[in-house]
């Protein structure tokens, strides 16, 4: 068969099937344009999850009559001339326009700030339309309709409209993350309307990510700031103890870009490895700036994937600069349990399960059910309350409260009766973690700080002290391996095990002794002492893995933390052991002093901190 060439129109199309793979990749590459633009206020409308209607409209530069006839071509494109060593801007390839024109139907409306009337162009699969006048104000105005119409196998593999809906709110949230500066406006038939105003100042980023991602996420935020051989990485990423169950809220920026890389992720993963188990993940947005020469963004037509020059360096980075704000946390837990304490008590203070009205005690029902007519605690007068104390002349053998209205709450009856207040435990109460005041159900030592109480799951946090001094004597004293009598012989593909042997003086810092045994197999000397008994087979099958995928072998060194915590938790305090006010103490004590001691080796909080004036407002004192 002869070769032939490609239409115009087909190649658009094959262009698209890798560009536009559903709506979100739309929206995707028409922000990427308005912000090229240097558009300061872009609006986003779609209907029926961007299959019926996509709307970008952006104050930027604007186009001209022949920029427009040649922004619809194919490879044509204003921000990138011969040098792709040098990419400054979001969009270069010059892919976009052509290949959403090739598969729906497309309108664009343009003018130039110097310009009287501005111009108007279509492309509908395909096919181009002759430029004709048009009035708008300076700017872009991008319209696609019936998307894959013109392709109808494409779009029988797209999802629900909600669906879709919810994959152009992700790509919409990163870019309005990762630009401040732009006051961003989102509506249209399938979701609700937002504003999001830009924001200046040195805060800019952090004011942009509570409007996204909500005050919460800045109050259990760790602030990242680390620089390493000219690469800088700067934003916040959550407390251990501040997580998801997928990666889905980690937003990760290379200069300006959103991106979403297989080696960032396993980098981040790998920073919380020590303080999260596999299944959780953390909250983070965070921004890394690097010379553009040493980033190729020309390695997905999505432009969502990058391949670092010094991949190792950026690696570090991440890990170094997210273990340093997570050390630097100390015991500091997330605020998330102490909030659903809070929940918790009003929810039982009010059957009914509707929110409490901020301005009136949840218990005001009762109260007015029994002739109290006030709102929270003004004008309350206690004597004409239906919980009075009973305050009635009664007969001197009556065992009421007439003699001594406390009588029946005498501390002598609490359960931690020798916990006195001395001057001792009032210094204790000013520190972090307060005085320990008592210990609920063999496990939860109650305490009191100067401003609130605090309640510690004792197994949790003595299991995180016990992991972390078993930490620091492995780092002292090191990782000795447990010579094989016999050496396993573990056979592999020729290619795996390269990149083992590569890593091999690597591995045996972790007490994993390898060595050749011909071109398809590896002889295994030494197994992490640490690890006992173990299956090399099954290790080194993992290994080969993680090393082709990320490029490092840190799942020794995971395998070995994992084993630390499983013995750390056989070694800590047990739920049901019951506590002396001295131990209990001590272990407030230790926790403080102790990095990391707010959360488990699982990620959970070890404790929760009820502030005095959250309690007081739930009496409706506040």
């Amino acid at each position: 068969m002869a070769v032939r060439r490609l239409s115009d129109n087909i190649v658009n199309q094959i262009a698209a099937g890798e560009v536009i793979e559903r709506p979100a990749s739309v929206v995707r590459e028409l922000l990427d344009n308005a912000i090229d633009a240097k558009a300061t206020r872009i609006e986003i409308v779609t209907s029926n999850g961007g299959k019926s209607l996509i709307r970008i409209t952006d104050n930027g530069t604007g186009m001209s009559r022949e920029d427009l006839q040649l922004a619809v071509e194919r490879h044509c494109t204003s921000k990138l001339v011969d040098d792709l060593s040098a990419i400054n801007s979001l969009g270069f390839r010059g892919e976009a326009l052509p290949s959403i024109g090739s598969v729906a139907r497309l309108s664009m409306r343009s003018r130039l700030a110097n310009e009287n009337t501005g111009w108007e162009i279509g492309v509908e699969g395909g096919q181009i339309f002759d430029p004709k006048p048009a009035a708008l104000s300076e700017g872009t105005v991008v319209e696609v309709a019936d998307l894959f119409y013109a392709t109808p196998a494409r779009l029988k593999f797209l999802k629900t409209d909600r669906a879709e809906a919810n994959s152009i709110t992700d790509v919409v949230k990163r870019t309005i993350l990762g630009h401040p500066n732009i006051h961003f406006s989102v509506s249209g038939s399938d979701r609700q309307s937002a504003e999001y105003p830009s924001v200046t100042g040195d805060d800019a980023t952090t004011k942009r990510m509570a409007q996204v991602l909500g005050d919460e996420f800045i109050d259990n935020g760790l602030i990242v700031d680390a620089e390493r051989e000219g690469v800088f990485l700067k934003g916040i990423s959550s407390l251990p103890t501040y997580n998801r169950g997928n990666a889905l809220h980690q937003f990760f920026y290379v200069n300006g870009r959103s991106v979403k890389d297989k080696q960032i992720t396993g980098a981040i993963r790998g920073a919380y490895m020590d303080f999260l188990s596999r299944y959780r993940h953390p909250v983070c947005c965070l921004f890394l700036e690097i010379d553009p020469a040493l980033v190729d963004v020309n390695v997905h037509p999505a432009k969502s994937e990058v391949r670092f020059r010094d991949s190792g360096l950026v690696r570090g980075l991440i890990v170094g600069a997210l273990r340093e704000a997570i050390s630097s946390a100390g015991h500091r837990s997330s605020s998330e349990g102490g909030r659903d304490m809070l929940g918790a008590f009003q929810a039982q203070s009010n059957p009914t399960g509707s929110a409490p009205s901020p301005s009136t005690h949840s218990g005001n029902q009762n109260y007015q059910r029994h002739g109290y007519q006030g709102q929270g605690n003004q004008n309350y007068d206690w004597q004409k309350s239906a919980f009075r104390p009973v305050q009635e002349e009664a007969p001197a053998s009556h065992s009421g409260f007439s003699e001594n209205p406390q009588q029946g709450f005498d501390v002598a009856a609490a359960p931690s009766a020798d916990i006195r207040e001395t001057e001792a435990t009032q210094h204790l109460q000013a520190l972090p973690l307060g005085a320990a005041r008592a210990q609920l159900h063999e496990n939860y030592i109650i305490t009191q700080t100067d401003d609130g109480l605090v309640i510690v799951d004792q197994h949790a946090a003595h299991e995180r002290l016990v992991y972390e001094k078993m930490k620091a004597q492995m780092a002292r004293d090191g990782i000795s391996g447990q010579m094989l009598l016999i050496p396993d012989i573990v056979e592999l593909p020729e290619e795996d095990v390269n990149r083992l042997l590569d890593h091999a003086e690597g591995l045996e810092a972790f007490g994993l002794t390898i060595e050749s045994f011909g071109p398809g197999a590896v002889a295994v000397r030494a197994t992490p002492a640490i690890l006992g008994e173990i299956d090399s087979h099954a290790l080194l099958r993992d290994l080969v893995d993680e090393i082709g995928e990320w490029g490092s072998s840190d799942l020794v060194s995971e395998k070995v933390d994992y084993v630390a915590a499983t013995m750390s938790c056989h070694g800590s305090i047990r739920s049901g052991r019951r506590l002396k006010p001295q131990e209990m103490d001590q272990l407030l004590r230790d926790m403080e002093a102790t990095p990391n001691s707010g959360q488990c080796n699982h990620g959970r909080p070890t404790y929760v901190e009820l502030k005095l004036k959250d309690i007081e407002r739930l009496f409706g004192r506040s």
